[in-house]
């Protein structure tokens, strides 16, 4: 029979990071405090009269219960490692940057650019909240590096620093797009006020004022001319020597055209040229392209395994412990590896018990244990006690910088190539020509003196501004709202990727599940109170994931109060000792009655009391809640499904319950394995979105038509993907594809109304019967139309979907 968990009583909430406290709740000043770490920050806070902090927003701290060894930042006393990380330094200050992932509300804002009050030796400290980034300045004179990042993780902002950093800067925002967005909307604000004496008339007796405006014009146009437009011509201009016309071309040709046609017009005499028209075309185009690079310049798509590797190690030599380089391990170095920290390089066990967890590198969720004498891998986590292992090979030759480093991964794609819009451009480019050309030989035989007129205003109005501004307004508003719901993708091409996406591949482990054992059966003779003490106190003796679980199922109040006799635990089989006088056992069927266990398959804990067995426990991974309904509105909406797993098969019953029995569940899968899973489907004609978050994922994740990383936090590593997606907002999964289609739909209704527009006015332009002057009114007009539509239509269908 099944016996439930206790219940839980209701919590104190920690006045610093507002977490529950639990039965040692700390009081302090008045105050509950959820650990000595939270109590801690406080105090210093207060101490430095800094206790605003609290008062901007409610409990704005992050938890402090995870201590943070006293030399984790000893690292940075080397040189090396420093001048790799400031941004400047001279005699009396240094400059850095540093990556803050804790940085969530303004309070962090606030007390962030307060540091100099807690450290009178930190100069400022300015921050790049988008970024989660801190710009700092300090006198090195009399605080070290080093100390700065301790300052930071005393108050809860440990900075996050990986070997990345010290082959790369993280880079910076591109400003040149701000300049010219700016300098092309200066001059078409004073453009458009020097023409409307051109719109309204003039007074005869200020004709002289006409001539002037009109010069004025041409002074306010070159740089916008040369300058602002720059990001069309360099566009254009590189397609056009891979033999390619994207949607730039045709933009660049009506940009030239209109300020050649407004040069001649104004120097001689004949007309006040288009000049609005032209600058107004340049500062919306570079608007819409702002908007998307706006949101996701803070996070990195192209992520490589430099990111996930910490930037020095402890290594071992003649009994001194140094903290190094990861660059400057060599072979036979010996490495101290300590609790959940990441092995950089393959080794072999020397000292201590390894209990690795490769689940990102391998997809198994089961830890693997080692000991000494056997071969540990790169990218496993140490999850025990301290280790040492000896280097056998460096971290460029270790088993994931290879994994990495598959040929799969360094391929890239061409946007263009694959984007409708600008395949649309070529056809649209040619039949622009083929019209001109056309018009030009009758006026020639009618009436020369109209072709150049004629040509002109066939030109301008049939600029592809409308499809062009919708497709990049539409776009960027796109992309600032997905971003806004934690669903950042790499362009705006990912968003036409994912509305042609139609068979979808999800990763398990970490993924559909937490990839924790949290789900816990027990199955047996009812347990009393306590013996569910005595079997918490036993269990939480182990470093092991699954004791770990018992002990939290099974923890009651006033552990503390209970020893454990002769304990032992028998690597791979499980631990014993006497708890108040009974023997207790925890471990496998062979451990525990000295029978076979039933099937490779089942994790399962068995429990005896003095020889007696009362039941066991069953473990599964922990599926994120919302999963059965995630996977029941995708099939609803049509998209065929497959599961790629580097777990075992225990799972099997309950995924095939979830998706159907006739649903592809494919586990035991290498990262080749995935690799060549996704080339199959292709090779069926599908387009195929993978959903992963590990290294094992990266080479499915670069070869699926859409890779999309899940993370617990976007400052944590994720592998290289289009789009980086918060783990939390994966309810929202099926919306944000649904709003990717609705935005194609969107263009090309914009694409079909552009062209209605083009071919009445085409009729009117090659008839002779329109003047390059209203063609340039008509042309600002429409294409301001047509962007109103679809930037106002996206918001309303981004709202209805309750999207923010």
């Amino acid at each position: 029979m099944s016996d439930p968990s206790v219940s839980q009583k209701s919590k104190v909430q920690c006045y610093h990071c507002g977490e529950d406290c639990d039965e040692k709740t700390i009081v302090a000043h008045d105050k509950h405090f959820c650990c000595d770490g939270c109590k801690m920050v406080f105090e210093i806070l207060n101490k430095t009269g800094m206790c605003d902090y609290y008062s901007i927003s409610d409990n704005p701290g992050t938890n402090q219960r995870i201590k943070i060894r006293e030399d984790k930042f000893a690292f940075l006393d080397e040189q090396k490692i420093q001048s790799a990380l400031l941004s400047f330094t001279n005699d009396s200050e240094t400059h850095v940057n540093f990556y803050l992932p804790q940085m969530h509300c303004s309070s962090c804002l606030w007390l962030l650019e307060n540091l100099h009050r807690l450290n009178e030796y930190v100069i400022s400290s300015k921050v790049n909240f988008e970024r989660k980034e801190a710009d700092i300045v300090f006198d090195h004179r009399r605080v070290s590096m080093r100390q700065v990042a301790e300052l930071l993780t005393s108050i809860g902002y440990e900075p996050y620093i990986s070997f990345k950093d010290l082959k790369q800067q993280r880079p910076s925002l591109n400003m040149s797009k701000i300049y010219k967005l700016g300098v092309a909307g200066f001059c078409f604000a004073n453009i458009m006020l020097f023409s409307f004496p051109e719109y309204l008339g003039i007074d005869s007796q200020e004709l002289f004022l006409q001539g002037t405006f009109r010069y004025m014009n041409i002074i306010l146009s070159l740089p916008v001319f040369f300058y602002s437009s720059s990001e069309f011509y360099i566009s254009a201009w590189k397609s056009l020597k891979h033999g390619f016309l994207n949607i730039d071309a045709p933009i660049v040709l009506a940009v030239v055209v209109a300020f050649a046609r407004s040069l001649y017009e104004v120097l001689s005499g004949t007309g006040a040229g288009y000049f609005d028209s032209m600058t107004g075309i340049v500062f919306f185009m570079l608007i819409g392209r702002v908007l998307q690079d706006k949101t996701y310049q803070q996070l990195s798509f192209e992520r490589d395994y430099t990111a996930y590797f910490p930037i020095a190690v402890t290594r071992i030599k003649n009994n001194q412990s140094t903290s190094v380089a990861l660059p400057d391990i060599v072979l036979d170095d010996t490495i101290l590896i300590h609790h959940q920290e990441l092995i950089p390089a393959d080794g072999i066990l020397t000292r201590g018990k390894a209990l690795i967890d490769y689940s990102f590198v391998t997809g198994e969720s089961i830890p693997v244990e080692k000991e000494m004498g056997e071969i540990v891998y790169a990218g496993g986590k140490q999850i025990g006690s301290n280790i040492e292992i000896l280097v056998i090979k460096e971290v460029s030759q270790s088993y994931l910088t290879k994994l990495w480093n598959r040929s799969e991964l360094q391929s890239d794609r061409n946007d263009n190539e694959r984007s409708f819009v600008h395949l649309l451009s070529r056809y649209f480019t040619w039949i622009l020509f083929t019209i001109a050309i056309s018009a030009s030989i009758y006026w020639w035989a009618i009436d020369p003196s109209k072709i150049g007129h004629v040509i002109t205003s066939v030109l301008i109005v049939a600029c592809p501004c409308s499809l062009l501004l919708s497709n990049t307004f539409t776009n960027g508003n796109i992309l600032r709202r997905l971003g806004r719901n934690q669903f950042y993708l790499r362009n705006a091409q990912t968003i036409e990727d994912i509305a042609n996406i139609n068979y979808i591949v999800f990763d398990k482990t970490g993924t559909l599940t937490t990839g924790r054992y949290q789900d816990i059966n027990y199955d047996g003779e009812v347990l009393n109170e306590s013996l569910k003490q005595k079997i918490a106190v036993l269990a939480s003796h182990s470093t092991h994931p699954m004791s770990k679980a018992i002990a939290l199922w099974a923890k009651q109040a006033n552990t503390q109060n209970n020893q454990v006799v002769d304990f032992g635990e028998t690597p791979g089989r499980g631990i014993q000792g006497i708890v108040e006088g009974d023997l207790l056992k925890l471990g496998s069927a062979f451990f525990v009655k000295k029978a076979e266990q039933g099937s490779a398959l089942d994790s399962a804990v068995f429990v005896s009391v003095n020889g007696k067995v009362y039941g066991r426990f069953g473990f599964r991974n922990h599926y994120r809640e919302q999963v059965p309904a995630i996977m029941k509105r995708l099939r609803k909406l049509g998209y065929p499904i497959s599961i790629l797993s580097g777990d075992n098969a225990g799972e099997k019953d309950y995924l095939e319950q979830l998706l159907g029995k006739d649903t592809p569940i494919l586990f035991h899968q290498k990262p080749e394995d995935k690799l060549e899973a996704i080339k199959m489907i292709q090779a069926t004609g599908k387009k195929v979105m993978m959903v992963g978050d590990g290294l094992n994922d990266a080479g499915a994740l670069k070869q699926a038509d859409v890779g999309i990383a899940i993370t617990e936090n976007t400052a944590t590593f994720t592998p290289a993907s289009d789009v980086i997606l918060e783990a939390s907002m994966l309810p929202k999964f099926h919306q944000f594809l649904l709003l990717c289609k609705a935005n194609k739909v969107l263009v090309w209704t914009a694409f079909v109304v552009s062209i209605l527009y083009n071919i009445v006015g085409e009729s009117f332009a090659v008839s002779g019967h329109l003047s390059p002057m209203v063609a340039a009114i008509l042309m600002p007009a429409s294409s301001l139309t047509i962007l109103l539509i679809s930037f106002g239509a996206s918001n309303l269908i981004s709202w209805k979907m309750g999207l923010k």
